[in-house]
């Protein structure tokens, strides 16, 4: 038995983006992927006059951003439609009305000709306002139809300068569209106001915020999320917890969701053969004002309420999602007179120790997401999810020999040098 804890930042409502690369056994009845579309990546580049400072590897912010996006042109998967979009690229005055407007789709989202696209982004010069509310909103246009897919990846060097657009409430609006579209953000100055900003705006889409001070930093993560569009999208399947193991649903492999109130606890059942492994994680977030101080935990019992692994995580309010996992590998045994494999139902708990102030609405409960994987288990015994140390008992076994050679040489010397000491 193996227990796992697995931290998982940014917000739980597009987390089946993270977990895409899960590989289910075949007729699952739950979270497979759908869509035969495209995926689809809009990268949006901040262009405002601050990229002209030069202070990423001796270069300017705007020829770091262009040498990343070469690369990262070259490296995209054939299956990804890629569009560049700008934001503060074309209006160099002093009007605040006609800055906060200056947004426009440089190359169109659609199967990609790198050496038209290297052109267009090599005609950028640093200009102007940093609007990256309207520019998010436009973005999400370009992107809009289709089931595949759809990723906006925003890359500044500062604030927006468009309020009261605030581009929180920007993304908020995007995500309650309901077109499962993922905003990740990279900012390119390691400043507090523009690294909460940037999180703000990933986190209510559930992306992800990264602060990169290099060129090759750069280029590494937009590369990693633009390949991450092109994995198959796996949509959850609601599903609702009991009070009780007897009364819980079965839930095969797949990706579920549900709501557990404050202090809950929900069950949920899993028919596991012998020589099978069940893999389960879970993950609730806050979507609403909480108390820092919090924990979640998921149990596998037996229907006799024998408990069999546990895995538990704590929170500290600092992401708003709070995440754990466990393994439990089921023996094989022996063939029985009805030559079936036994079947076993294993009863996976979960617990939250959310609390929020007075005032703060507890009803609906707390967005949850489950993750079930059945697959075979380990067919040799030095597999880790059998043996703990796995493969590592070779390296424990010439250990323990070496110290026991090590120790008789040890103490030949000593007896020889008392000898010695004797004889002098």
């Amino acid at each position: 038995m193996i227990r796992r804890t697995r931290p998982v930042a940014g917000a739980i409502a597009l987390l089946a983006a993270l977990t895409a690369g899960i590989a289910f056994p075949a007729g699952a009845a739950a979270g497979e992927p759908t869509g035969q579309d495209a995926p689809k990546v809009d990268l949006v580049l901040d262009v405002s006059g601050s990229m002209r400072a030069k202070d990423i590897d001796g270069q300017s912010r705007m020829a770091a951003a262009k040498q990343a996006f070469n690369e990262v042109l070259d490296a995209t998967p054939e299956e990804v439609q890629l569009g560049i979009r700008t934001l503060g690229a074309n209006y160099p005055g002093d009007d605040r009305k006609e800055g906060c407007k200056d947004t426009a789709q440089l190359y169109p989202v659609g199967p990609l000709d790198r050496t038209e696209a290297k052109t267009a982004v090599a005609t950028l010069v640093p200009t102007g306002w940093t609007p990256i509310g309207p520019a998010l909103l436009k973005a999400a246009d370009d992107l809009d139809g289709g089931d595949g897919s759809k990723r906006i990846v925003l890359i500044s060097d500062g604030e927006d300068t468009c309020a009261p657009l605030d581009p929180c409430e920007v993304a908020r609006e995007i995500a309650a569209r309901g077109i499962g579209l993922t905003i990740d953000t990279l900012g390119l100055v390691p400043n507090a106001k523009l690294s909460r900003q940037l999180s703000c705006i990933a986190e209510a889409t559930g992306g992800t915020y990264t602060s990169v001070e290099h060129q090759d930093e750069l280029t590494d993560r937009v590369n990693e999320l633009v390949d991450r569009a092109a994995e198959p999208v796996v949509t959850p399947v609601a599903t609702e917890g009991a009070g009780s193991c007897d009364k819980a649903p079965v839930l095969t492999s797949g990706l579920y969701t549900d709501r557990e109130e404050f202090g809950q606890q929900r069950w949920y059942r899993v028919e596991l053969l012998a020589g099978q492994e069940l893999r389960a994680s879970v993950s609730v977030a806050a979507d609403r004002a909480v108390r820092p101080d919090h924990g979640l935990l998921m149990r596998a019992v037996t229907v006799h309420d024998r408990e069999i692994v546990r895995g538990e995580a704590t929170g500290n309010g600092r992401t708003d999602v709070v995440s754990t996992g466990l393994r439990y590998p089921k023996p094989e045994l022996e063939d029985d007179d009805s030559g079936k494999p036994a079947a076993e139902t294993v009863c996976l708990g979960v617990t939250t120790s959310f609390s929020a102030d007075a005032g703060v609405k507890t009803t609906p409960g707390l967005p949850l997401e489950l993750t079930v994987d059945v697959v075979d288990g380990p067919d040799e015994a030095s597999d880790v999810a059998s043996f703990g140390l796995g493969r590592g008992w070779w390296l424990l076994g010439a250990l323990v020999v070496a110290g026991f050679l090590a120790g008789l040489v040890w103490g030949w010397l000593s007896r020889w040098r008392v000898a010695v000491w004797r004889a002098s």
